[in-house]
């Protein structure tokens, strides 16, 4: 018979892979750093010769950079999902999973917030996106949702990035105390002289529980206000008061496919299955499956509303998208992101962790090529024929959207080896008070 697990189990096995660089972690680290300096090339390429070197082709300005702009924002929705509202309504199986997705949605929006500076073309220029005072007395259009976009998404970066602060004090107070020497020093820094005292505490979960009822409205704010970006406007397509929930739907669906594709790989390389297992993974399947189905829904509503409009312009753009030049991306969007999920309605295949790992990646591809068939398509095919074309990406785009996996692969790498992954003090927590009799019995 096992031993009862004490809590010095839990600390041990969370924080055995800090400072550890293994064989595996080290060879992907340098893979990743591939990849990235290859992005960075492209992106220096562009920079030297211009947007001429991106696949636009007018009218489409908008293309792999915009899509996986709104593709890294939709993933960093699931940290939220799972560490706000799952913690204001106490559900137990996030105690597992919520401090990497909690790293995720940070990382994620610190993706995203690149693709407008690469977008722009001459990133020196950059400050123009920015509304502040200044000589030349120019100010965006305030009504315009690209503005409404930089103050929603520094605003979710801002509070994500402190209640994911606040959530790690005890934890790194828990390295600290492992540690000795200067890494000793640094976490003691970074965990604010954490004791673990009454009072200490008691100030700790006012604060965890304040900023989880802040977070959770973002959660259904920030990505309505991307998709105003495409309603707002009069593009066939676009103009649609559905976005705002099919949006937020997408995004959730997206990152909850995402935390799996990531903790898959990690609960079984630091051997975690105790902290993050199958239980875990079911319950972000099940998930995935109510967002899925919402999703499903939508696309079947977009296209009944396009054809009982009755007009032309905007039941062509659905016809074309499902018959014309980009009827492989429409192919390629309803099945990884309505049938192929569908496999986890069977419990034997949501509880099977090469099932669930396999359909996350399908679910992620989809996702980006869901917002790929809205924004070329659309762009591509608008109201005067004369001007129909057929957008292709280039080899400098295509670059630029590796090195972004890349750049957000490196940020979740580092953070692994230098924070706890797992949220030790919330185990702890959820765990039966270790007793002295506690012992391994012979078999």
């Amino acid at each position: 018979m096992q031993a009862a697990q004490t809590y010095a189990d839990v600390n041990r096995d969370v924080l055995r892979p800090l400072f550890k660089p293994t064989p595996l972690w080290a060879g992907a680290l340098a893979l990743d750093l591939v990849v990235l300096a290859f992005g960075a090339y492209c992106w220096a390429y562009q920079l030297e010769w211009g947007l001429g070197v991106a696949g636009y082709t007018p009218p489409v300005f908008w293309g792999v950079y915009i899509t996986t702009f709104v593709f890294w924002v939709g993933i960093g929705h699931a940290g939220t999902l799972i560490s706000a509202i799952l913690f204001l309504f106490r559900a137990r199986w996030r105690t597992g999973i919520y401090r990497a997705s909690e790293a995720m949605t940070i990382f994620a929006v610190i993706t995203a917030a690149l693709f407008p500076i690469i977008h722009v073309g001459r990133a020196w220029y950059v400050f123009f996106l920015f509304p502040y005072p200044n000589q030349r007395e120019l100010w965006p259009n305030f009504k315009s949702p690209l503005v409404w976009d930089v103050f929603a998404i520094n605003t979710y970066l801002i509070t994500s990035t402190v209640f994911f602060i606040i959530g790690l004090i005890p934890d790194i107070a828990a390295v600290r105390d492992g540690s000795s020497g200067i890494i000793r020093k640094v976490y003691n820094l970074l965990c604010l002289g954490w004791r673990g005292t009454d009072n200490q505490w008691r100030h700790y979960m006012a604060a965890y529980g304040f900023f989880a009822a802040l977070c959770t409205p973002l959660v259904l704010s920030v990505h309505s206000v991307v998709s105003w970006d495409f309603a707002m406007a009069q593009t066939a397509g676009w103009h649609s008061t559905l976005f705002p929930p099919y949006f937020v739907a997408g995004a959730i669906f997206s990152g909850c496919a995402m935390v799996i594709t990531l903790l898959v790989p990690l609960s079984k390389i630091f051997e975690w299955e105790e902290y993050i297992n199958v239980w875990h993974f079911e319950h972000l399947a099940k998930l995935c499956l109510l967002t899925g189905s919402v999703l499903t829904y939508s696309y079947g509503i977009e296209h009944f509303i396009a054809w009982y409009s009755d007009n032309p312009y905007e039941w062509g753009i659905f016809v074309d998208r499902a018959t014309g030049n980009y009827s492989w991306v429409f192919a390629t969007m309803v099945f990884c992101n309505c049938i192929a999920p569908l496999i986890w309605w069977s419990k034997k295949m949501r509880t099977n962790l090469y099932v669930l790992f396999a359909v996350s990646l399908l679910i992620n591809v989809g996702m980006w090529f869901e917002r790929y068939n809205i924004i070329a398509s659309s762009l591509a095919h608008q109201f005067d024929p004369g001007s129909w074309v057929y957008y292709q990406p280039t080899w400098v785009e295509m670059g630029i959207l590796a090195g972004s996996f890349a750049w957000f692969g490196m940020w979740f790498l580092l953070f692994v080896k230098l924070m706890p992954a797992v949220a030790i003090a919330e185990i702890k927590e959820a765990m039966r008070p270790p007793l002295k009799h506690d012992h391994v019995e012979a078999a």
